[in-house]
């Protein structure tokens, strides 16, 4: 082939191929271009509201609006939670620059109580067929469990003898009118949390355009709804069995978001996961409120063990850092901490009774204030916040058997007879000569020690010898020849 013909049929190649990778290039351009497909972040509530969910959902969200997300899909199964994790995430919902669709998804899952504050909060809400949501009844919202006061109990016990007396006066002139039925004694603090919750939820159903008498009814009856049912009420958008489905649903929609109203662009959307990775995992663990007081238990028995045996180092180690990890978790978990107190004020009097025994008050004492302290540890109804009362019996049991077996070792020592110790140690003990004593003085082995030794009689080198004394100037014994003495030393 001539070099023309090379040179030809060498830039035809090069054209084709350079036309091929502009080809393949275009496509992957349109394919991955974030101007026209765009994205939808998809972040899944499986599990009770508490600080790991709110780290999540707070999280995610921030990524969604750092990567100009189209939209964040919260798909939620959850049985309710904390009040201050679900308010911080209803927050970060209303503030947000990206739109949140929660889904409540797959089939078989429910939103209740927390759940359906944040199904409301959110800018489309949405159920897959055979869910459920409601029963939005606030449990407890912080503070001690909710009681009358000793002034209301009593109030209410004169109102009911007065209206007894007044039921008895009155029997012979009956106007023949029933009487109204007793009113239940009513809590102030109790009105209080359930009226706010009502004017909370009202206020988020309002934002959004949705049923806020339902809501109230939610709260405060603690009703529930199918899927079916919430769409006719006007309690969620719309029923999507599938992210798919739930996108092309909505696509076109306008909602309320915090700058003022847009229009959903969802059809073309990518979906893209959002994991959760090492540190919701992390603080997940660490906020399991058995996990944390559990955490508890072995900082502090560690601390007590690196006290009673100091230099042992393992135990003060694994103590302290278990003991740090708890104090951690109970700064972010609902804590009584009058219950904390009690369990550190029992194994505070644990330890002084293993230094200071006083016959076992102390140690009991302590157990019992342990053991109360774990019951009202963690101020919450909810149940995936409370500690198992198993581990709380096993805990106590265990605390009792260290405590007894110390005990019996401690008495068995006290029982037990003293050696003597120092100088009166030494006398009767046999010992071996290391050399010939020169005018009365040589060197004894005696256990495992080489001493300065005198003696009244010759003694040679191997000689076995019992010592006698200590002169009162200097660490010099005074020994004597053993009559029948033997070779080899002893220890």
């Amino acid at each position: 082939m001539k070099p023309l013909q090379q040179a030809r049929w060498l830039g035809t190649c090069l054209l084709l191929f350079l036309a091929a990778l502009a080809v393949i290039g275009g496509r992957a351009l349109a394919v991955q271009d974030p101007a026209e497909a765009g994205k939808a972040f998809v972040l899944t509530v499986d599990d009770a509201i508490g600080p790991a969910t709110r780290d999540h959902i707070l999280r995610g969200l921030a990524r969604a609006e750092k990567e100009d997300a189209g939209l964040l899909v919260l798909r939620l199964n959850t049985p309710g939670g904390l009040d201050a994790s679900m308010r911080d995430i209803i927050r970060a919902i209303l503030a947000a620059e990206v739109p949140v669709a929660t889904w409540v998804a797959p089939a078989g899952s429910r939103a209740a109580s927390a759940g359906t504050y944040i199904l409301y909060a959110s800018h489309i809400a949405a159920m897959a067929p055979s869910t459920n949501l409601g029963s939005a009844t606030p449990v407890q919202i912080g503070g001690g469990q909710d009681k009358p006061s000793l002034l209301e109990r009593a109030r209410d016990a004169w109102n009911k003898v007065k209206d007894r007396e007044e039921a008895e006066d009155g029997q012979d002139d009956s106007s023949g009118q029933e009487a109204a039925p007793e009113q239940p004694a009513g809590d102030a603090m109790s009105r209080k949390v359930i009226n706010d919750a009502v004017a909370y939820i009202k206020g988020l159903a309002e934002r959004h355009g949705r049923n806020g008498d339902w809501a109230e009814r939610a709260v405060r009856e603690a009703v529930s709804l199918t899927a079916s049912e919430a769409l006719a009420e006007n309690v969620i958008d719309v029923i999507a069995g599938d992210l798919e489905e739930l996108l092309t649903a909505i696509d076109g929609r306008q909602v309320q978001m915090e700058s003022g109203s847009h229009r959903l662009s969802t059809a073309g959307l990518t979906p893209i996961e959002i994991q959760t990775d090492w540190r919701t995992d992390l603080l997940a663990i660490i906020t399991n409120p058995t996990l944390a007081y559990m955490l508890l238990m072995v900082g502090i028995y560690g601390l007590i063990l690196e006290g009673y045996n100091p230099g042992a180092l393992v135990p003060g180690v694994i103590g302290g850092i278990c003991l740090l990890l708890a104090l951690y978790s109970f700064q972010i978990l609902p804590v009584n901490y009058a219950g904390l107190a009690l369990i550190v004020l029992g194994l505070a009097l644990i330890a002084v009774e293993l230094f200071m025994p006083s016959f076992g008050i102390l140690g009991i004492g302590g157990i019992i204030a342990m053991i109360f302290g774990s019951i009202i540890l963690f101020d919450t109804d909810v149940p995936d916040f409370r500690i198992n009362t198993g581990l709380i019996a096993g805990m106590a049991v265990s605390s009792a058997a260290i405590f007894g077996i110390i005990v019996w070792h401690a008495a068995r020592t006290i029982a037990k007879p003293r050696r003597s110790s120092g100088r009166e140690a030494m006398i009767g003990l046999q010992a071996e000569a290391v050399d010939d004593f020169t005018d009365g003085l040589g060197r004894v082995h005696v256990q495992g020690e080489d001493w300065s030794a005198r003696a009244e009689r010759p003694v040679s080198a191997g000689e076995t010898v019992r010592i006698t004394g200590m002169e009162p100037q200097g660490f010099v014994l005074t020994v004597t020849p053993e009559p029948a003495s033997t070779t080899g030393r002893h220890r």
